[in-house]
């Protein structure tokens, strides 16, 4: 299991020094991307030049064109919501196919719904992962469910790879341990801690496994 760490806040991009050697995958999250456009994939690159960087960019339309834009900055990875129409991954996947880059299908706003995804839906071959993610706003409202957590058994038995995201941190890891999502997705529990440094060492700790190469990697 890998380790990705979200960073949403202006001041976390004081934190890339720190978390390079740690982390497996560096998000710019949405609020950044907003804040401050593309140029902080750019940023994430030079800082961490030997970490992937993923662009959470929650592309719905247009998908060519932010496509484009996101793995010419640099990023790894960018994420399309699910719920966009099959014209838009299919721009977005030419377009990897063509960085070599790859794409996550995030499921967020199929968040609460018993299927995340109908069970008829294909996806290119450069769309790597189906982003499981239960929403920040929802867990702001109140909700503490860890449903999303259980549901990567579903996505794996559907042969999905899975990237799971929403509330995770130490209080977690075991849950999330029992059903091996290929990656965790970590933000404010490091992000917003005391240590964010130490945190993200025992949240790698946890998840690593020598014995198994990067999961896009074709055998």
């Amino acid at each position: 299991m890998l380790l990705q760490i979200a960073l949403d806040k202006p001041e976390h991009l004081a934190l890339l020094p720190q978390i390079r050697h740690i982390a497996d995958i560096v998000e710019i999250g949405t609020p950044l991307l907003k804040r401050f456009g593309i140029g902080t994939i750019t940023t994430a690159r030079e800082l961490c030049p030997d970490t992937p960087v993923l662009a959470d960019s929650k592309t719905v339309d247009g998908g060519q064109l932010e496509a484009e834009m996101v793995f010419g900055a640099g990023a790894a990875f960018m994420t399309v919501l699910s719920s966009t129409t099959s014209a838009t991954h299919e721009a977005v996947g030419r377009v990897a196919a063509k960085f070599g880059a790859h794409v996550i299908v995030d499921t967020i706003t199929q968040a609460g719904k018993k299927d995340l995804l109908p069970a008829s839906i294909t996806f290119p071959e450069s769309f790597a992962y189906v982003g499981v993610h239960r929403p920040s706003d929802a867990r702001a409202a109140g909700d503490s469910s860890t449903a999303h957590i259980g549901a990567v058994a579903e996505m794996h038995r559907r042969g999905f790879r899975v990237a799971l995201a929403g509330g995770l941190g130490p209080d977690s890891i075991d849950s999330v341990l029992a059903f091996e999502p290929e990656i965790v997705i970590v933000g404010s529990a490091i992000t917003e801690s005391g240590n964010p440094q130490e945190v993200a060492k025992w949240m790698r700790s946890k998840l690593i496994n020598p014995g198994r190469g990067w999961p896009w990697e074709k055998k």
